[in-house]
């Protein structure tokens, strides 16, 4: 249950009581209202509108009548605690406010009220009473009036309670116990907190770093040490001198001796009836403890308790969800030659969910490297579950050599096929670092940016389709593809929205953010990585955040692989395109632009007749070869491109001259026109079919047969 939300009125102190204020507003009458908030209208009884001294007839169920008895600054100040209240999602709130009657006698009136929220959270009535707490706040004003100059153990639990109200991990529960300054005035010489773990006493806390000891961080429960003790009997044990305390613990006395303690008192901190931990405080000038203060001492530790039990449960579900989220991550991320790699995950900050975004990295033939991102909806088990079963499926995908668009394609129908209500968005791009191009296919996700050599950002506008799972549901499997380009010295970045939303901004200012971030990044794709995490976390987020950082190499770009190799899948209407483009840009990498044309319908007439004439699909394998004989060492003239096509029929292609009035046939007769050399081999169960082009440059004499 969410906590109570409480305004204090100003001190009691300070205000003029009347002899005769709590004689006539002492009539123990407790008032009930009822407040529709949707209609804003409110009922309240007849001991209500006594309490508030309003007339039946001067309240028309307008909420305004009743604020307006109150004084200005008292009823904004019950306004805000309310309001309050109601955007932070709690469950009740308290406010005190002063009331002038209208007969001119002075007092309190306390409003109290639950707050009924439906299934959605949404707050639309609040149910409460209202009573005169005059006598209640003149007994306090009394108190603080005796006591306003003295400091005492009631205020500290109070400060401390107030802390912990707010205290979320084990972390926020130290710092509220060690922060309060009150300890020093109260002649506190230290504070321990220990945390009971597998049969021993861990001090978590100790509010003066003069006073650790390391040796003593854990105890055994069984040891003779007061928090050992009063975790083993579950009683508290208060120490009323140095003498008491060096007879009872002889161990500890010559580590307590130094900080000049004369009393001492250890709580054990109970939960749910067993001991989760105890808390030590160490006096200076404190000669015993008085049966008050023992009794606060006691609430102090069951409020500590409960904070410490919620903290430890936080924590432990916590890192078993980051656990979990880790362990579907890929471990290492694979090195590719011609590109620096770097990615970065960061899970919600202050909540024990887990969600689905990923990322991952996957060699392919050829040099090539397929870079993911994505995000699956929802934050629990279920997200990370369907994320690492999708970032399987795709890594699959992505390693059988499809194009982009198949891969999403796959992907998405594997999603639905889960039979589950969730849909990812992706980005998916298939990167040849050697050429520096670039495949992107994107799905429902958020563009990615590309910062240039130069220092440039730019949005790198990229064709969408729907998020993964919903394209197959609707029946609209395509996912267009965007080529482009990355120079050398380019980084491509990837991420998920966690990384620019937040909420009640627009997105398109978090990605100028972001942008901003990335072209003031440093220059190394880690340290970026780590820079931009850290810009963009500062603002804090509900949602978890990774991002992938592609950097293709400037300086040490790798020699072009001397072999490529791509999957042609039976019946793709796009292979012979993307084969043509793989060819091209490889041709461009090796320096050999003169002859593409010459490849390129080579390569096609290879690739068409491969899937016309035979069942199954083909791989097309592009090799730069170079003669190593001693007449053409170092020459350029050695070098040739190879394009093989292997598909697994065992009929062999003839070349043929077909009659004028045949429209097929000619395949083998134009590579034949257009390669250097051509023929057939045997490959495994099947055959390659490949032709050469040599490089011209320089050349006369023809490659034979």
């Amino acid at each position: 249950m969410a906590e109570s939300r409480e305004w204090t009125p100003p001190a009691p102190a300070a205000v003029d009581w009347p002899a005769s204020a709590a004689t006539h507003m002492s009539l123990n009458d407790v008032g009930g209202f009822d407040w529709d908030l949707d209609r804003d209208r409110m009922h309240l009884d007849d001991h209500a509108l006594r309490t508030v001294d309003l007339r039946p007839r001067d309240f028309d169920g307008d909420p305004k009548a009743l604020f307006s008895r109150l004084a200005p600054d008292e009823a904004a100040a019950v306004t805000r605690t309310i309001t309050q209240a109601l955007g932070e999602g709690q469950s009740s709130f308290r406010a005190y406010s002063r009331l002038t009657r209208r007969d001119g006698r002075r007092g309190w009136i306390r409003f109290q009220g639950r707050i009924v929220r439906d299934g959605t959270g949404r707050a639309g009535r609040v149910i409460g009473i209202v009573t005169d707490a005059t006598d209640e706040l003149a007994q306090a004003a009394e108190c603080l009036r005796e006591d306003e100059d003295r400091p005492t153990e009631s205020h500290l639990v109070m400060e401390v309670t107030a802390s912990l109200a707010r205290a979320v991990t084990v972390r926020d529960v130290t710092a509220a116990l060690t922060g309060n300054r009150r300890m020093d005035r109260l002649g506190i010489a230290s504070l321990f907190l220990g945390q009971v773990e597998a049969g021993r006493v861990h001090v978590v806390s100790d509010a003066k770093a003069t006073s650790w000891v390391p040796s003593l961080q854990y105890t055994r429960i069984d040891d003779d040490f007061p928090m050992s003790e009063v975790v083993r009997t579950l009683v508290p044990r208060f120490i009323t001198s140095p003498e008491e305390f060096a007879r009872r613990y002889p161990k500890l006395w010559p580590h307590i001796e130094p900080l000049g303690a004369s009393a001492a008192a250890y709580l054990p901190l109970i939960a749910q009836g067993k001991p989760i931990g105890a808390l030590g405080l160490l006096y200076r000038h404190k000669q015993g403890f008085s049966p008050q203060e023992r009794n606060l001492l006691i609430a102090l530790g069951g409020s500590i308790a409960q904070s410490l039990q919620r903290a430890i449960l936080f924590d432990q579900e916590h890192d078993i969800a980051q656990g979990l989220q880790t362990a579907m991550l890929p471990r290492t991320i694979p090195r590719i030659p011609g590109t620096e790699i770097a990615v970065r995950y960061r899970s919600a900050r202050l909540t024990r969910d887990i969600g689905g975004d990923w990322y991952d990295v996957v060699a392919m033939p050829g040099g090539r490297v397929a870079v993911i991102i994505g995000d699956v909806q929802g934050h629990d088990t279920h997200a990370t579950a369907v994320m690492g079963q999708l970032r399987i499926a795709l890594r699959a995908f992505a390693g059988e050599g499809h194009p982009p668009a198949s891969v999403m394609a796959r992907a998405s129908a594997f999603l639905y096929e889960l039979d589950t209500d969730r849909f990812a968005t992706c980005l998916y791009a298939q990167v040849d670092p050697a050429t520096g191009s670039a495949l992107l296919v994107r799905a429902g996700h958020i563009d990615p940016l590309v910062r240039q050599a130069d220092g440039t950002v730019r949005v790198l506008p990229t064709a969408g389709g729907l998020p993964l799972g919903l394209s197959a549901q609707f029946g609209r499997p395509d996912y267009p593809v965007t080529p482009a380009e990355l120079d050398p010295g380019d980084t491509l970045l990837m991420f998920s929205d966690g990384l620019v939303e937040r909420p009640g901004a627009d997105l398109d200012d978090g990605v100028r953010r972001l942008s901003g971030a990335l072209r003031e990044g440093p220059h190394g794709v880690h340290n970026l990585a780590d820079h931009l995490t850290t810009v963009m976390g500062e603002q804090g987020t509900d949602d978890d955040m990774a991002l992938l950082l592609l950097r293709r190499d400037a300086d040490d770009s790798p020699h072009p692989p001397r072999r490529l190799h791509r999957h042609i899948a039976p019946g793709d209407p796009r292979a012979p395109a993307e084969a043509r483009a793989m060819v091209r840009d490889a041709m461009a990498g090796w320096g050999m632009r003169d002859r593409v044309d010459e490849a390129e319908l080579a390569a096609d007439e290879l690739i068409t007749n491969a899937l016309v004439h035979t069942d199954g699909g083909a791989v097309l394998t592009l090799r730069m070869l170079t003669d190593t004989s001693p007449a053409h060492a170092g020459q350029d003239s050695a070098r040739r491109l190879r394009i093989e096509v292997h598909d697994l029929a065992a009929n062999w292609p003839r070349r043929r001259r077909p009659d004028e009035r045949e429209v097929s046939g000619r395949g083998l007769l134009l590579v034949d026109r257009l390669a250097d050399a051509w023929g057939v081999e045997p490959h495994g169960s099947g055959k390659a079919v490949w032709c050469e082009f040599r490089d011209r440059r320089g050349v006369t004499e023809p490659v034979g047969h």
